[in-house]
Formats: structure tokens, C-alpha cells, sequence
């Protein structure tokens, strides 16, 4: 055999083997990122689209377990137990082709710490970020941080000088309606570069060859195309179809469906999100009720009475097909601080709901709307629609108003919602993360997501004082007292834990993730 036919062969070999890896992934769910600025919105599906192009410092894998990301490795200070110090990956390269360097981590903590940022309750414990090197940085903390390594998963690395020269310094101001260049666009040191962006229509992503982690991971799909589809039937009627391979939001009512069709397979995990409705108490009177004066929300009789109308159990059976487990506080079973005690403590009761509706001097009930999201959590709207009849049990007229979470969400963060739902996730795993954004009074750069208007001042301080206590027995303790207050107080009524269902063709080979977060340089493609 000729030399020069040797070499057509191995080319064409070659180029065969680069076809076959050739994956694209056609991933779907019911809402959309609602911004690809890093900082802008603390939100589960925004943080997992910007996971395929940006990276933290540190990662969770789908055990919940660290793993190394921009950071190779972390640990104290030897001696001031008040620095953590970072070990930088060397060698990595944004997607234009910037090097990552320590100035990057510097600028992008800095960045997350300003107003409009949406995490700056996870890193309010950080004083300075320093660089120490090009590949060493160290943070300080206002006392020792025992659990700051939680807090940075999400948190992503910006390359400085791009967002410099695309004139996005500062963080989009998402509630105030902004637009700007890192919006719609991105340039991370991730395993997937962004080709195109059309909010709410597709997104699309390709592999990043250059991906320090090529070797490291998977990384058999070569695209992502990502749809968001909020109608339920639609999105199951696109899997069963062949039109998408992954469908992250299974519509529970077609799970026996999906499971059995040749080719497709329903993976269950238990997720790291509670579902629960928010009231406003703070208020001396509401506008979203029909009782001039006076705030029914106000009154503790008036939330306990709503709490033991709901009957979670039927919730259960009837909207979820059996996908939840109700619950009894805002923290799921994998939070330091959960019990099965407290747990436990929310259960029906309608004469008793109705006897302390009377106490507190509503015997006649009140109106009252309800502010629900229709695209973010599973079966989210028929949940709020169940718990509008529910309530009528007791008197409370509900008036339910649904709509996608990008007008929802900010109804709470601007405080314009009495009575509204919300799910939250804990990905640093410890009830310090709740209490931050959901219990402390509403400040600045704390309890943003606290749309209770409960605000005391000695409970602030022993939350501000969990960030630093390094015994773990006290803080604990602590964690305890706190959640005793929320649930005295009935902060918030507790609905269920979420279940995940993704479904897939038989080609997708990934396990579910607590947080519902999938990360596609994981997936494999047979």
C-alpha cells in the first residue's frame, strides 16, 4: 500500500472518529434562565445554564461531595484561623482566550458583593479577597467561617477585563428591568461556549475544546441545545416525539407514561428544595386583602390557622401522583439543623384552624391574593389552585394570580407580595443559608428573600453569629433556637419536599442531581 493511501486512510479514520464524537444533547424544562450575568439572580435554572459556561471555585459533584473547580485545593490559614487560602488552577483560559488569573477571583468577589447582586448574603462574612500570587489567593473573613467553602459553589469567576471592555462592571440590576452586554452573553472558563441566546425561545452552547477539564470528564456532547417548554403536555409530547433527548421538569401525571415507552427511562431522586407559601406579617395593613385597617397576616392564630388548613397528604395523592413528601419546615432533610421532629409539626386540622380564625377575630374570614409562579417548580400553579379551596374551608377567599417567574420573583425581592409561593434549595447544605435570605430582617446585602417582614433584631445577631462560631456543638445549638423561633412564629407554611423526575432517551447516561443542577460535561452519550 502506497504511503499517500496510508495517510488518506487515517485521515478519513480520523475524520470518522471526530463525527462520531459529534453528540448534541436537545435539553429541555419549563422556564429559562432569567439572566446569564453571574451575579445578577440567585435562582436554580439560572445557576445551571451559567454552570455550562462559568465556573466557581469549588463544585459539588452529583453526590453532594466537593470537587475542585477554579481552585485546586483550600484549607485556613496555618494561624489566623480568619483566612482561608485558595490554590488556583494554573493554566486555564477563558473563552476568548484571557488567561484566568487571581485578578479574576479578586474582581469577581468584589463584583458579587455590590448592590444589584443577588449573592452577596453567601460571601457577607468576606472582608478583603486578595491575591497573593497569579494562582494564590486568600480570603478574610470577619471571624473564623467554618463552612465558607459552602457558600462559594455558585459563585462564579468573571474574566476582568472583558467585563471591563463590555462595559458590565456592574452587576445587572435584574429587578429594575436592565439589560446589558453579560445578559445575553458570556465568557467563562467552562466546558461549553455560548453560539446564541434568545431569552425564553433556545439556547445554544458548544464544547469547548480548550476546556482545561477535556480529559478529565466525559464531555461526549459536543452541543447543547436547550428549549425552554412551560406547557407540561408540550414538553412530554417533544420527548415522546424524538424532538428532545432530556427532559429535566417531568410532568408527574405522565411518569407511568414516559417510563414505559421503549427507549425513554424516569430517573427519582429526592431533591434538596422545600416548597412553602410566604406571608407578610410586617405590615400593619396589606393591599392584597379585604380588611381596611388591619393586616389578618399579622396575627400568629391567623398563619397557624392557614398552616393546618392545607392538607398536605392530599397535595401528595392528588396534584404530585405521590412525587413529594410534605413537610413540616423550610429546610430539606440533607440541611445541618433538620429534624424529624420539627418535621412533622404541620398536620390538618379544620375545626381547629377555624376556632383560632375566631380567636384572632376573623370568624368571617378575609380575601386574599395569592401570588404563584406557573414555570418554576414542579406542578407549582395546581398546588396554589388546591390550596385555594383548602383555605376556603376556613374562610380565606384566595385570589389566585399565576404567572412565569420572572414577573414573580421579583414581587418578593421588591416586597409587593402579602401572600406568595417560594421553593428553596440549600446548596451549602446548613440551615445558615435559609436563615440568611429568608429569616434575617431585610437589609441591604441580607434577608433579600425574606418577604415575611419579620424582623428581630437578637435573632439577627445570633444568625450573624453562625457565620463565625467555630464550635460546632454551640452553633448547633444555636441553628436550634433559631428554627424553634420560625416555626413558633409560623413564619412560613410549609407545603412538601420536592421529588426530582428527569427523564431521557436510552443514549443519555447521567444520575440525578439533588440540587437539579445537571452538569452536561458529566453526561455520557451511548
Amino acid at each position: 500500500m502506497k504511503v499517500s493511501t496510508v495517510a488518506a486512510m487515517a485521515a478519513l479514520l480520523a475524520s470518522t472518529a471526530m463525527v462520531a464524537q459529534a453528540e448534541t444533547l436537545r435539553w429541555a424544562r419549563s422556564g429559562d434562565a432569567l439572566t446569564l450575568d453571574p451575579h445578577a439572580q440567585n435562582e436554580g435554572p439560572t445557576h445551571t445554564i451559567r454552570h455550562q459556561m462559568y465556573e466557581p471555585l469549588i463544585i459539588r459533584d452529583v453526590t453532594g461531595a466537593f470537587e475542585p473547580a477554579l481552585a485546586t485545593d483550600w484549607a485556613p490559614k496555618e494561624g489566623d484561623p480568619n483566612v482561608w487560602v485558595f490554590n488556583l488552577r494554573e493554566g486555564v483560559k477563558f473563552h476568548d482566550g484571557a488567561d484566568f488569573t487571581a485578578e479574576d477571583v479578586v474582581f469577581s468577589f468584589e463584583r458579587a458583593k455590590q448592590d444589584n447582586s443577588d449573592m452577596k448574603e453567601l460571601i457577607g462574612s468576606i472582608t478583603e479577597v486578595r491575591a497573593v500570587d497569579d494562582f494564590t489567593i486568600e480570603m478574610v473573613t470577619d471571624g473564623p467561617n467554618p463552612i465558607l467553602p459552602s457558600n462559594l459553589t455558585n459563585l462564579f469567576i468573571m474574566d476582568k477585563g472583558w467585563t471591563e471592555a463590555n462595559n458590565t462592571v456592574n452587576v445587572q440590576d435584574f429587578e429594575g428591568g436592565e439589560i446589558t452586554f453579560a445578559t445575553t452573553n458570556a465568557n467563562g472558563t467552562g466546558p461549553y461556549v455560548l453560539t446564541s441566546r434568545e431569552p425564553d425561545v433556545k439556547t445554544v452552547m458548544t464544547r469547548n475544546e480548550d476546556y482545561w477539564g477535556r480529559d478529565q470528564f466525559p464531555m461526549e456532547v459536543s452541543e447543547i441545545v436547550y428549549t425552554p417548554i412551560q406547557n407540561a403536555a408540550t414538553r412530554v409530547a417533544a420527548l415522546l416525539s424524538g424532538e428532545i433527548d432530556f427532559l429535566q421538569d417531568m410532568p408527574v401525571q405522565d411518569l407511568s407514561r414516559v417510563a414505559e415507552a421503549d427507549g425513554l427511562a424516569v430517573k427519582t431522586a429526592p431533591q434538596n428544595r422545600v416548597i412553602f407559601f410566604g406571608m407578610n406579617q410586617g405590615a400593619d395593613d396589606i393591599e392584597a386583602d379585604n380588611i381596611d385597617g388591619a393586616n389578618p397576616l399579622a396575627d400568629v392564630r391567623v398563619r397557624q390557622a392557614m398552616s393546618m388548613a392545607i392538607n398536605r397528604d392530599a397535595i401528595k395523592q392528588v396534584v404530585m401522583r405521590g412525587q413529594s413528601e410534605p413537610a413540616g419546615m423550610i429546610a430539606p432533610p440533607f440541611v445541618n439543623g433538620w429534624t424529624a421532629d420539627m418535621d412533622g409539626e404541620s398536620g390538618t386540622d379544620i375545626d381547629a384552624a377555624k376556632g383560632l380564625m375566631a380567636d384572632a377575630g376573623y370568624a368571617d374570614g378575609f380575601s386574599i391574593r395569592l401570588d404563584c409562579p406557573n414555570d418554576r417548580y414542579v406542578n407549582d400553579e395546581a398546588i396554589c389552585q388546591a390550596a385555594v379551596g383548602m383555605l376556603g374551608q376556613i374562610g380565606v377567599t384566595v385570589n389566585l394570580d399565576a404567572k412565569p417567574k420572572a414577573q414573580h420573583f421579583p414581587l418578593i425581592t421588591d416586597g409587593k407580595t402579602d401572600f406568595y409561593m417560594l421553593g428553596w434549595g440549600v446548596p451549602t447544605y446548613d440551615s445558615e443559608y435559609i436563615f440568611n435570605f429568608l429569616v434575617h430582617g431585610r437589609e441591604a446585602d441580607i434577608g433579600t428573600w425574606n418577604g415575611t417582614g419579620f424582623d428581630n433584631d437578637d435573632l439577627d445577631a445570633k444568625i450573624a453569629s453562625l457565620a463565625s462560631n467555630t464550635d460546632l456543638d454551640a452553633r448547633n445549638a444555636d441553628i436550634a433556637s433559631i428554627w424553634r423561633v420560625v416555626q413558633d412564629e409560623q413564619l412560613y407554611i410549609p407545603i412538601h419536599h420536592q421529588v426530582l423526575n428527569w427523564a431521557m432517551t436510552d443514549a443519555v447516561g447521567i444520575d440525578v442531581d439533588p440540587e437539579d443542577q445537571p452538569k452536561v460535561k458529566y453526561f455520557t452519550m451511548n
